[in-house]
């Protein structure tokens, strides 16, 4: 069946874990809209970005291809525009696009595909994290554990921008969209829950730091020694434990932003309510990564475990099933068929061969395809490239030069017994290293990626003058700073 056409209120976060909703099973966040919301529509399960940093996973989303076919290595490889995205789609098509919020493209000048940005977050500069983009042993980042120890009640820059996002959103909902003849989309781009750890105290209190679930494999004796997340500790200066109390109150911080950015998404909702345009409009909730806090002694994104890669995932609208569950496959490179389909235009020869595909169809029941997700990694942290499939069972991780792993998430959904070791699952890991090489040949990915990196580095004088500049910021500064 086709979809008709419909407006769009798609809201996107930065760096919210999927299993930190209520909806999603949590038993302490609290999450009240987001749980109305999946409450009147689809919640999918299985979501996944396909690069766990936020400028190579928004690449993949706006154009609907992985990061590794159009380049987009790290947060110094911003999306200019230069591969079409799903903006550039509905603006051809007469559309009306609004983005208010974090985009984290180049800059607003690139043609992107979004001539009507407000209050729009890009990369420092036009360069973005150049300290990123050297994955070299020599390096640490101190700054982002600082974050961590120095969590707390409080208001940042995020928090401030995230309630004047909010606002430019509601302002638009109630005093343009209902003039518009054609469907149109507004993208909200919330910057919450993403570091520092400072949630307003109003939400912070929300949790005493005695209710907290602790991070599982936390403890120097239980996390896991994998050669590659111990130099992504050592980066990260991750590499000793939290003491207890620091844990805690990071957790408490985390899970206040969390209702922090729900109340936000609250004040869209209400307002697209009152705008009378509910019944007219289709809602999609998402995030562009996760974040692992301290599971498996890992803290911020970066690796292949569900903390990191999962992301909440939520549909809603007047021709969507209320209070469905699908477990089906489906990341973020599905969301630009999804937009285009859902406004009615239908999929040219070059969008067909994407490898996403539209969720309305899926959340309508019509159709539950049965694939693997893939994700890959090569930016600051990391020591080689990392490639991961998740099917149906299984979730395989392939580390160019070093051993790969491998979770059995219907058993163990909680990835505490890696399998790879195993001479018993010798025909799991083949096949899944068959099915990945089918995506991707990891190694001239690899090898393209280092390349990239070095030149650009070049461009700027070298790995050895950005080290001796050091790390200019820890957390991208927002257009209100």
């Amino acid at each position: 069946m086709r979809t008709k056409p419909a407006n769009l209120v798609y809201i996107f976060s930065d760096e919210h874990s999927k299993e930190k909703l209520g909806c999603y099973g949590h038993p302490v966040v609290q999450t009240p809209n987001l749980d109305a919301l999946a409450k009147r529509g689809v919640r999918f399960t299985n979501a996944y970005c396909n690069f766990p940093i936020c400028i190579p996973s928004r690449a993949s989303m706006t154009t609907g291809s992985y990061a590794f076919t159009q380049r987009y290595w790290d947060n110094a490889h911003p999306y200019a525009g230069e591969h079409p995205g799903w903006g550039h789609r509905l603006t051809e098509a007469g559309y009306k696009a609004v983005t208010v919020g974090k985009l984290h493209y180049k800059d607003g000048a690139s043609p992107t595909g979004f001539p009507d940005q407000r209050l729009a977050m890009h990369v420092v500069e036009g360069i973005g994290d150049l300290y990123g983009s050297i994955r070299s042993r020599r390096q640490q980042r101190p700054r982002l554990a600082e974050a961590i120890r120095d969590a707390g009640p409080g208001e940042s820059d995020y928090t401030r921008y995230d309630r004047a996002v909010a606002e430019q959103a509601e302002q638009f909902l109630l005093e343009e969209a209902g003039r518009e003849e054609e469907p149109w989309v507004l993208y909200v781009g919330f910057v919450t829950p993403h570091f520092p750890l400072i949630a307003p105290e109003e939400y912070y209190n929300l949790y005493s730091h005695d209710e907290v679930i602790l991070p599982r494999q936390y403890g120097m004796d239980e996390r896991p020694m994998h050669p590659v997340l111990e130099e992504f500790r050592r980066y990260m200066n991750l590499d000793s434990a939290f003491d207890e109390p620091t844990v805690r109150k990071a957790l408490a911080a985390y899970y206040g932003l969390c209702s922090f950015m729900d109340a936000q998404v609250g004040r869209v909702l209400q307002a697209l309510k009152n705008a009378g345009l509910e019944d007219s409009t289709r809602i999609i909730y998402s995030s562009d990564h996760g974040d692992t806090t301290g599971d498996h002694g890992l803290w911020h994104k970066h690796t292949m475990y569900e903390g990191s890669i999962g992301v909440p995932l939520i549909c809603a609208g007047p021709d969507i099933p209320s209070d469905v569950v699908l477990n089906a496959n489906v990341s973020l490179i599905d969301l630009y068929p999804t937009i285009v389909d859902g406004a009615g235009l239908k999929l040219d020869a070059r969008e067909q061969a994407l490898p996403g595909t539209s969720l309305w169809p899926i959340a309508r029941g019509e159709h539950v395809p049965r694939r693997s997700v893939f994700a890959e990694y090569h930016a600051a942290g990391s020591i080689t490239g990392m490639f991961m499939l998740r099917g149906e069972r299984y979730k395989y991780v392939y580390y160019v030069d070093y051993e790969p792993q491998l979770f059995d998430l219907l058993e163990d959904p909680e990835e505490l017994h890696d399998l790879a070791g195993r001479p018993e699952y010798g025909d799991v890991l083949a096949r899944c290293e068959c099915e990945l090489r089918e995506i991707v040949d990891p190694e001239a990915v690899h090898a393209q990626c280092r390349a990239d990196q070095h030149a650009l580095l070049n461009k700027y004088g070298g790995a050895e003058e950005v080290l001796r500049q050091g790390e200019k910021f820890a957390f991208s500064p927002t257009p209100t700073s």
